[in-house]
């Protein structure tokens, strides 16, 4: 199943351009509220199976909003693929990557405007997002993907002017300007993806292709990394969970690469589709 953000309703695809509003489908049962939809998802996704797909409406790129525009929670990893913990210079380590937050206020639909910082050094970071379909705490890696509503795609775009040229480092704030946290364009359940350890993810500028790997090259894979998290952290139905980007990022770039006012990130999983977004000059610059 393909669930979207279609001006704040949840839709079920039937096609890229058209699908099924879920609150009219299920006589309001359903898809009132965002999170109601997830913390009954079990139930949601029984009744969906059964949905009349008759009922079509359609709609077009610029109505798509996050698949979960009301999450407590996004939680974000890094150095999680070992070819950017090698660009990064950094050591590979079995313990579990840095984990941080991007504030709920930076987060946003897939086609979006981003306005860059002043002075600003925005690195792009195209990554595998999880949203979370049952309440996680301390859950068996075998039993993670069971706790997993869906995957879809995110960008982690960030401020690294902010995040490392001051005196100490910075995780959250570089990464919680308003639309740093680009996602979409649909949810995509597990069981349709050829395999859902096993994703070709790209990320060009301006159709250039500076990024190019799969999310095998995880080192906590999608499980292991829900798993270790949730020693410590309770995750609730509709958390976003960023899992990290490949290398090719611009900080690693010689010499360095920022993205520019004019310039368009197209960023693009396998199964789960792509998302653009147009960066344009600040007003406060």
């Amino acid at each position: 199943m393909r669930i979207a953000n279609v001006d704040g309703r949840p839709t079920i695809l039937t096609g890229v351009d058209r699908g099924i509003d879920v609150e009219s489908a299920s006589n309001g049962k359903y898809g009132g509220d965002w999170r109601n939809l997830y913390e009954n998802w079990g139930p949601f996704r029984e009744w969906a199976e059964g949905v009349d797909t008759n009922d079509e409406v359609r709609f077009t790129r610029s109505q798509l909003g996050s698949p979960s525009p009301q999450p407590r929670q996004i939680v974000a990893t890094g150095l999680n693929y070992s070819t950017h913990v090698a660009e990064a210079g950094y050591t590979q380590s079995e313990i579990l990557p840095p984990t941080f937050t991007k504030f709920p206020s930076s987060l946003a639909g897939p086609d979006v405007e981003v306005a860059v910082p002043s002075d600003g050094k925005v690195d792009w970071e195209v990554e595998l997002v999880l949203i979370i379909g049952k309440t996680a705490h301390k859950v068996e890696v075998d039993d993670a993907w069971q706790h997993i509503a869906g995957v879809t795609i995110g960008q982690d775009i960030t401020d690294r002017g902010m995040q490392f040229d001051g005196p100490h480092v910075q995780w959250c704030l570089p990464k919680s300007f308003p639309n740093f946290s680009p996602v979409g364009p649909w949810l995509v359940t597990a069981d349709e993806l050829r395999d859902r350890n096993d994703l070709g993810l790209k990320c060009a500028i301006n159709g250039e292709i500076v990024q190019d790997a799969r999310t095998s090259g995880m080192i906590f894979a999608v499980d292991r990394l829900l798993s270790t998290i949730s020693e410590t952290l309770t995750l609730y139905p509709g958390d976003i969970m960023f899992t990290g980007t490949p290398e090719g990022v611009g900080m690693a770039k010689n010499p360095q690469r920022w993205l520019q006012p004019g310039e368009v990130l197209t960023s693009a999983i396998e199964g789960l589709g792509e998302m653009r977004q147009l960066f344009v000059e600040s007003s406060n610059s």
